[in-house]
């Protein structure tokens, strides 16, 4: 983790271990967490500028401070008695009650962040406020990043991270593209790019379930398809490799996972262990030319992970993120719960066709059991995905894979959301009794994961639906959508740019628009 983590003193002189984040939210979006990382009072309303260019009336309205949840309060008392401890029946009676508080009680994401952040991770933007703006769509933000000169004091925390690396491999970029903050992202990504021409961008796209409510009208139709198209345009033209994540509903995910889709405590776990597993190449250590050891092998950087996806097969820079959660167990190659077939996409709108030819992917599958219920070894499984791999009727161009040991630890505060049927070292125990209660970190103490990323023609229809959307509702002279994009300050020039750089994504999937376009020149 020290790849994701730096080791540090506070000014108490204590060992801090905190993550290289920049973390930009609405203001009031950090619950009980202040923006300098310690728990308390928010200080949404306390480090507000001082404006000196009206001298009129000022109305002031200060919200009420975030109460602790039961779960943060066990941490603070943790830290304060850390040699205090309670008989074994009253931990266990203590323990179910801090999963039954956050399981109904979670409103931030900081309700469940064990984390210790520094002071330069958590950036509130001025001029957004979590409970009452609507900061919906692309041009709602545009204004808002250009005020009190918010991105050079986001750039001024990424720099303070950057520059205290010895080397920086990449950056892993996240962010919910679903409403206003797709522009404060594109402005973020622009200055990275201006500023660190060689490190690689890794960006994750991510939505939750409820972001795809529908419509009330038709203008809010056109409002939110040009939202995608315009997001997608500007956030793949600052990064090198793009993957969507977030689907209308995780509910049917699979059979052994229990999702609420209206909890985005739910949601964002699926999400966020996903990640953790892709980022597991990038945290291996070296050791030897062969990259192989007893615990691991398939170590990448970044920078080799984006070439191995976009450089190659179709050069394309969009791909899908398929999850297996838990995966199943090694077990013969005809049985229908091998790992291949136990993948379930993450990502939006793409096609169920999985024959492609051309198709370049790279899957990692870290803590996999074997048929007797132990931890699968390094060569067990490479033989077994490499089995599954011949097996296909089309193989794809190029395949890598990064394996490890080491499961996904479900520690508290992980929400409930496994079936019955799924053991403490996340086997497969067998069909899950219907009316059970799905189990959480109290019954499951890890879970053996595998995750795919994958740049095929399976990804084609995201792109195409976003690029016919801009062309439809927004090129086209005298609609309403030509307004809209007007209204969000973007010129006609500035419009056909972002059709023509969607139509190009689409080119590597349609080789014919190749020989249209030159034929119509």
């Amino acid at each position: 983790m020290d790849v994701l983590y730096r080791a540090g003193e506070t000014h108490q002189s204590v060992a801090s271990y905190c993550p290289r984040l920049v973390s930009v939210g609405s203001r009031g979006s950090l619950g009980s967490l202040s923006s300098s990382g310690t728990l308390g009072s928010s200080s949404a309303a306390a480090d507000e500028p001082n404006i000196f260019t009206w001298s009129g009336k000022v109305t002031k309205s200060v919200a009420k401070p975030h109460e602790r949840n039961l779960f943060l309060q066990s941490l603070s008392e943790e830290e304060q008695n850390p040699s205090s401890s309670d008989g074994q029946n009253n931990a266990s009676v203590e323990d179910k009650d801090l999963v039954a508080n956050l399981e109904n009680g979670v409103k931030f994401w900081t309700d469940y962040s064990k984390v210790q952040y520094h002071p330069q991770s958590l950036y509130e933007l001025y001029g957004s406020w979590t409970d009452f703006d609507r900061f919906d769509n692309y041009g709602t933000a545009k204004e808002v990043v250009s005020e009190w000169s918010q991105m050079e004091e986001m750039n001024e925390r990424l720099r303070f991270f950057v520059e205290e690396c010895d080397h920086i491999q990449g950056i892993q970029f996240l962010v919910d593209d679903s409403g206003g903050f797709a522009s404060v992202a594109a402005q973020f990504l622009e200055s990275i790019v201006d500023d660190y021409t060689n490190t690689p961008v890794m960006l994750y796209c991510v939505r939750n379930p409820d972001s795809y409510g529908s419509s009330r009208n038709q203008c809010e139709t056109i409002i939110r398809s040009l939202h995608d198209a315009v997001s997608l345009s500007k956030l793949s033209y600052y990064c090198n490799l793009m993957v969507p994540i977030g689907l209308p509903s995780l509910s049917y995910l699979s059979p052994l996972l229990s999702i609420k889709d209206e909890k985005h405590f739910h949601s964002s776990a699926i999400c966020a262990a996903a990640m953790h597993s892709l980022s597991i190449p990038f945290r291996l250590q070296h050791v030897g030319p062969a990259s192989d050891s007893a615990h691991s092998s398939g170590k990448l950087d970044i920078g080799e992970l984006v070439h191995i996806l976009s450089d190659q097969g179709r050069q394309n820079m969009i791909t899908a993120l398929d999850v297996a959660m838990p995966a199943p167990s090694l077990t013969d190659r005809t049985d229908l719960r091998n790992i291949q077939r136990s993948l379930h996409s993450l990502t939006p709108e793409i096609s169920d066709e999985d024959e492609d030819p051309y198709a370049v992917e790279s899957m990692v599958v870290h803590g996999v059991l074997d048929a007797g219920g132990k931890r699968a070894s390094i060569s067990q499984v490479k033989e077994s995905i490499c089995s599954a791999l011949e097996g296909r009727a089309t193989k794809p161009k190029f395949s890598h894979l990064s394996v490890s040991r080491c499961p996904l630890p479900i520690p508290l505060p992980f929400p409930s959301i496994f079936s019955s049927s799924v053991g403490q070292q996340g086997e497969i125990l067998g069909t899950s009794h219907a009316g059970a209660r799905p189990k959480g970190p109290l019954a499951v103490g890890s879970v053996p994961m595998a995750a795919r990323l994958r740049s095929s023609s399976a990804i084609a229809p995201f792109i195409e639906r976003r690029s016919a959307s801009l062309q439809r509702l927004g090129v086209a002279r005298g609609t309403l959508g030509s307004q809209v994009l007007h209204d969000w300050g973007f010129g006609r020039e500035e419009v056909e740019d972002m059709a023509e750089h969607l139509a190009k994504m689409l080119r590597p999937f349609y080789p014919e628009m190749d020989l249209t376009s030159d034929s119509d020149d």
